[in-house]
């Protein structure tokens, strides 16, 4: 009731609703700012105003002024008052609000309990939960309630729409029939969405799997590669000392026997000297005895003596434990790829295999050779000679600008004959495959074509046995990493080239 009461006080004497901008005349009374222009507007044509509330007149116009503390009881009142209401309220309680309990649609009317005892019953006055916007449950066109819906039009329409040649020969039905049906399909891409949606999660989760295993991968080569440096750094100061201490030895040496050398020359030298003194003097002498009584004068004739061997810094035997050492440093890491040559007992008979083995050529039609061995593929393809069974290695190689070319490794036990015995077709081997200028990467007959559009006619091979690694690289610039295949490998393997009109050549 108090409620009540103070909305009345709230209301404007114009409108009947809660004020809006507020504004007071000098008389005292209050008015909503667009309902008293409108007072005043008409009342100027007479030329006197006054107030609506208590007629009192105004010789001028008089000023508006907003009366803030008002507008803000106002505001607050009507924030209030929807809340406590829900937002839906009795349309027919004017003087405070109730909440509706029902909207009828053929009123466009919102009841409270009160009001819904009163109502309509009849069948068109179709009752639904409170609602505002009851203006879109009718037809624009016929004003009557929308009941069906036209399947072909995706529309909903009265039942003046569906007797209307617009909808007459369509497929019209009940509006709850045509829910039921549109539910059950949102039912089923619902099931489809959240199908979708267990997907998207489980790829997420295995792509943050993934980003982390990564991680992890990353942290560990690098602590790896961090230790294996400082290891080489060690021993490359090491092999510093040492090769530096070789020079400082040489040097040391050498300049003992020139120091030694320079001593007895410089005896030498002195009495050289003296004797030059001498012979000058008896030289500048005029009495005969004295010349010839003097026992020096044939003695001591100085001859020419075998020049004595000083040498030089032997470069070469400073030069060998760094060579020995780097070579064991190297090896300590990768296998160095000179190691690889080609097997030509296991050539197909399409395929060369050079002098100095390092390269095999497709040629066209069948060399007359004897009958294949066992050894031998009968497609054109060949393996190295040296197997990997441990440790780790690389080796590079250069492709023909043309051809169908195949290059990586290999189980000595593939087999020989048919088509299944090409590299990567089987499981025993994995390769990188080049087939009119794209790159696929290719085992046990499952090929992963690469994105590479590269230039480089140059490619490299590594693979970390232990590791179970075998990575493939393009040698552009920068180095691009094709692929690396994962396995755990169970046999020796031998290095794999197909060819197939052009050349592969291992490079040194």
């Amino acid at each position: 009731m108090a409620s009540a009461d103070l909305r009345e006080e709230l209301n404007c004497s114009i409108c009947l609703n809660v004020f809006t901008d507020p504004v007071v005349l000098r008389c005292g009374h209050n008015f909503c700012m667009d309902c008293i222009k409108g007072v005043l507007e008409s009342q100027e044509k007479s030329g006197t105003y006054s107030c609506p509330e208590c007629r009192e007149h105004f010789l001028e116009r008089p000023a508006l002024h907003i009366n803030i503390a008002l507008r803000n009881i106002a505001e607050h009142f009507s924030i209030v008052s929807e809340g406590e209401v829900g937002g839906i309220s009795c349309t027919y309680c004017i003087h405070s609000p109730v909440p509706a309990v029902k909207s009828c649609v053929q009123c466009e009317a919102s009841l409270c309990v009160d009001h819904l005892r009163v109502h309509v019953k009849s069948p068109e006055h179709v009752l639904i939960e409170p609602t505002s916007s009851l203006n879109t449950r009718k037809c624009p066109a016929h004003k009557r309630i929308l009941e069906y819906y036209c399947y072909k039009d995706s529309a909903c329409i009265c039942v003046s729409c569906k007797m209307t040649e617009n909808h007459k020969e369509h497929d019209v039905g009940p509006l709850k029939e045509a829910s039921t049906k549109k539910l059950a399909k949102l039912m089923k891409h619902l099931q489809g969405l959240s199908s979708k949606k267990k997907e998207s999660e489980i790829e997420i989760q295995g792509l943050q799997d993934h980003k982390t295993k990564v991680e992890e991968s990353a942290t560990d080569i690098t602590e790896r590669m961090v230790n294996l440096f400082k290891e080489i750094k060690g021993k490359l100061d090491v092999l510093e000392q040492t090769v530096l201490s070789e020079v400082t030895r040489q040097k040391t040496e050498i300049s003992l026997v020139v120091t030694d050398l320079l001593h007895h020359l410089e005896l030498e030298k002195d009495s050289l000297t003296k004797k030059i003194l001498h012979f000058q003097t008896l030289c500048s002498e005029t009495d005969p005895l004295i010349i010839l009584q003097d026992q020096e004068t044939f003695q001591g004739n100085p001859g020419k003596g075998a020049q004595p061997y000083v040498g030089n810094l032997d470069e070469g035997l400073i030069a060998l434990p760094l060579v020995k050492s780097l070579t064991h440093i190297m090896s300590h890491c990768v296998q160095p790829q000179s190691a690889i040559l080609l097997d030509e007992g296991t050539a197909g008979s399409s395929v060369i295999v050079s002098k100095d083995k390092k390269m095999v050529s497709f040629v066209s039609g069948e060399r007359n050779l004897a009958p294949l061995t066992s050894n031998q593929f009968n497609s054109h393809q060949v393996l190295s000679d040296t197997n990997f069974k441990s440790s780790r290695h690389y080796w590079e190689v250069e492709f023909s600008k043309t051809g169908n070319l195949r290059i990586g490794m290999a189980y000595p036990s593939i087999i020989r004959r048919g088509d299944s015995s090409l590299i990567g077709k089987n499981e025993k081997s994995w390769c990188l495959r080049r087939y009119k200028s794209e790159y696929f990467m290719v085992h046990a007959g499952k090929k992963i074509q690469i994105p590479f559009k590269g230039s480089s006619q140059n490619f490299g091979v590594y693979l970390d046995y232990e590791a179970g690694r075998l990575s493939f690289y393009a040698l552009c610039d920068p180095i691009k990493l094709l692929h690396t295949f994962t396995a755990t490998f169970t046999e020796p393997l031998h290095a794999a080239i197909s060819v197939y009109n052009g050349f592969v050549k291992i490079v040194s």
